[in-house]
């Protein structure tokens, strides 16, 4: 089976010029499963809080359900989003406003306070939800049903929000939204202390801090978040100054092939012959079915013993089925160069097959890349000095 990696650009709707505010570039199918969300997450923990507590005390805290509810449906990669965030908030709000109750009473005063220092705790345990901040608002001026639990109000609101939370879980990773936001982690192939290619040449997370540091307001986004905007951003401008160069541009189209079948011996005398890092493999269909490298058969070849048991006849038995990598990463023609980089540079890959409507095409190498980017750098500073 052949993991294809392509790219498709989804347009955003088309902008109505007559409404006022940004754009929000997201698609309409992403508005009803958000809403769908919403409405589920508002239900289970308004159903259940009045099922523990009754229904007046549910009614009560009902307006920062739906507040967070739109948080955690719509915009749940955003930092204020995530799950400390709504459970510490709502944790600390509810605290906060218990206590400034029972000192100073149920009024608009001791409510304005109680949500000023629930913002200031927010911060420093760094769980900024504004949804905690309706909390506080509904803790200090309750009405009897609640005012009656005393203390024991925080129960109601902790319960709201495990509920939300939890459905916020299972419903938006069961629809395809990665929730909660976790940094993706980083793969050191090499086994170094050195960082990524990317990260050699682009920012660092000291440029990052320092930015966000020297912005001065709260971004609603994870550092992982921006980081991918950022990164988006740049190959965006990097594909309109390279104009459209793509795979199929660069790719080689006269290749070496062998079948599961072929012998380990004369996969090694095929990639020797022709100079040779690796070799597709594919099957009587002519589908892309593996692909096996120098270091494949060198580490098969080191299993068996030595070259010299190679030579022997140990290993001219051993077809490449046994050898080759399987599925394989491929791209198709159509994909823009500038995508592979990341590809070729940071995820030990030396070359990427090119497949369409799943048969091999061509081959992609490092080698390619890199002669694409010179010539895209040389007619940019021709451009330039003309």
């Amino acid at each position: 089976m052949t993991d294809t990696t392509d790219v498709t650009t989804h347009h955003a709707p088309r902008r109505l010029t007559v409404l006022p505010g940004r754009q929000l570039h997201t698609r309409p199918r992403e508005w009803v499963r958000a809403a769908c969300g919403a409405a589920l997450g508002l239900f289970f923990s308004v159903w259940l809080c009045q099922l523990v507590f009754g229904p007046a005390v549910a009614v009560l805290l009902i307006g920062p359900l739906g507040a967070s509810a739109i948080l955690l449906f719509a915009v749940p990669s955003g930092a204020l989003a995530q799950p400390w965030s709504i459970f510490g908030s709502y944790l600390i709000s509810a605290l906060v406003a218990t206590l400034v109750a029972q000192l100073g009473g149920h009024s608009i005063e001791m409510a304005a306070v109680a949500v000023a220092l629930s913002l200031l705790v927010m911060f420093a345990l760094r769980c900024l939800h504004p949804p905690g901040g309706a909390v506080a608002l509904c803790v200090v001026l309750a009405g009897p049903a609640l005012q009656a639990l005393g203390e024991k109000a925080v129960l109601p609101v902790m319960l709201n929000a495990v509920t939300l939370l939890a459905t916020a879980l299972l419903y938006n990773n069961l629809t395809g939204v990665r929730y909660p936001k976790r940094p993706q982690p980083q793969v050191d192939l090499h086994h170094t202390s050195d960082r990524t290619p990317e990260m050699r040449v682009g920012f660092t997370d000291a440029d990052l801090d320092a930015a966000l540091n020297d912005f001065g307001g709260f971004v609603d986004l994870t550092r992982e978040d921006l980081t991918q905007l950022i990164d988006k951003v740049e190959a965006s401008a990097l594909r309109r100054s390279m104009g459209a160069i793509h795979v199929r541009d660069i790719m080689s189209r006269d290749l070496r092939c062998a079948t599961p079948e072929t012998r380990v011996r004369e996969a090694l005398d095929l990639l020797h012959t022709h100079r040779l890092r690796v070799l597709p493999v594919l099957d009587a269909e002519q589908a892309l079915v593996g692909i096996v490298s120098l270091t494949d058969l060198a580490n098969f070849v080191g299993r068996s013993g030595s070259f010299r048991l190679l030579r022997r006849g140990g290993g001219e038995k051993s077809p490449l089925s046994e050898v080759m990598t399987s599925p394989v990463i491929a791209v198709v023609p159509d994909l823009h160069i500038t995508q592979l980089v990341p590809m070729l540079s940071s995820q030990g890959l030396h070359c990427l097959p090119v497949v369409e409507q799943g048969r091999l095409v061509g081959m992609v190498t490092q080698t390619d890349l890199i002669a694409a980017l010179q010539r895209s750098m040389l007619m940019t500073i021709r451009a330039g000095a003309d």
